[in-house]
């Protein structure tokens, strides 16, 4: 077991063990790795290797001679897991409240608390307790349901015209605002309210009103547009709620570097350290795919060992791509050599 990984279990494999690895572009995954090396390089395990990684003599060899690879399982011993996709999504917005811009996009609330857990319970790294003060008491923060403005003590980025779009802003972690005049705002993840995240597409399920073979970002917006009286009930089911920070740039993730389309994830950094190079093998679009990526972001509803969401970009396509994606997932981990 790794220190690094503590929740995670590592099998260690062979390169020959890669599903199509003699097929792999390995230049790109090498350029995918000095992407995530402005951010990891000054981590003791990674600095010599991202020197190296900038003008590799032989992009396969460098991979091969440096790394050593580990196929991950979950506690239960299961090698397989579930592999989903994201984009960045585009929405309209206005700075001032005005009709139809009547939604809050909300920066982190000041009176949210995050209690980090490590320093009492060394065994809880990465957990952290959200809530608000109430007298001598640290309570649950607002729910979906329960925020309104006026009520919430946080200020308003901008305003946006859609509830539905919001919602899948938060879901998606970042995204761009086009204002009125024609500037954008590039915003990202800053914080979560403390809630556990609930997938509506499960409650539309659970409700019978989208077939679980249907279930997709398309499906669930098709069904909004048909129930719009129905729109707050499907989304209070879900009480978490995801705050935003302005950015520099577009889709960058939580590891702080600019998104590779289909070679960044997100993943579960309570089991996955942000920067880690991995190899995933699923199918997207019916065609089996097998590569290296990069753990490049977080999101709230990726949970567990073997769990990643795919980046596809911000076009119409990365949308279509990124909501139809649940394919069965098999992950591994390359590690530097003699720092496992």
């Amino acid at each position: 077991m790794n220190p690094e990984m503590p929740r995670t279990y590592l099998t260690q494999a062979s390169f020959d063990e890669l599903p199509s690895w003699e097929e792999e572009n390995y230049e790109e995954a090498i350029s995918s790795f000095v992407n995530s090396c402005q951010s990891i390089r000054t981590k003791k395990i990674y600095s010599e290797l991202c020197l190296k990684a900038e003008e590799p003599q032989d992009a396969k060899a460098f991979l091969e001679n440096e790394f050593n690879v580990y196929k991950i399982a979950s506690s239960d011993a299961t090698d397989e897991g579930l592999l989903t996709g994201y984009y960045e999504p585009s929405l309209r917005g206005s700075l001032v409240k005005k009709e139809p811009f009547i939604y809050p996009i909300y920066n982190e609330p000041n009176d949210l608390i995050s209690v980090d857990l490590s320093s009492i319970y060394p065994d809880l790294k990465d957990y952290r307790l959200r809530g608000r003060i109430e007298g001598k008491k640290l309570v649950p923060y607002l729910t979906r349901a329960q925020m309104k403005e006026g009520i919430i003590d946080a200020e308003v980025i901008c305003y946006t015209d859609s509830k539905v779009d919001l919602f899948f802003l938060e879901v998606q972690g970042s995204g761009r605002v086009n204002l009125e005049n024609g500037a954008s705002i590039f915003i990202g993840f800053s914080n979560q309210n403390g809630h556990k995240y609930s997938s509506i597409g499960k409650y539309l399920i659970n409700i019978g009103e989208i077939p679980q073979e249907d279930i997709s970002l398309q499906s669930i917006r098709a069904w909004f547009k048909l129930h719009p009286h129905r729109v707050d009930e499907v989304l209070h089911h879900n009480e978490s709620v995801v705050y935003f920070k302005e950015k520099k740039h577009a889709a960058s993730g939580s590891l702080g570097v600019i998104l590779t389309p289909e070679r960044s994830v997100a993943v579960d950094r309570n089991f996955i350290p942000l920067g880690s190079m991995l190899f995933l093998d699923a199918k997207i679009n019916k065609k089996n795919v097998s590569r290296v990526v990069m753990a490049e972001d977080t999101g709230g509803a990726i949970k567990g060992a073997i769990r990643a969401d795919m980046f596809f970009g911000s076009s119409e396509e990365a949308q279509i791509n990124a909501g139809e994606l649940k394919s069965p997932l098999k992950l591994w981990i390359f590690l530097p050599k003699g720092k496992e």
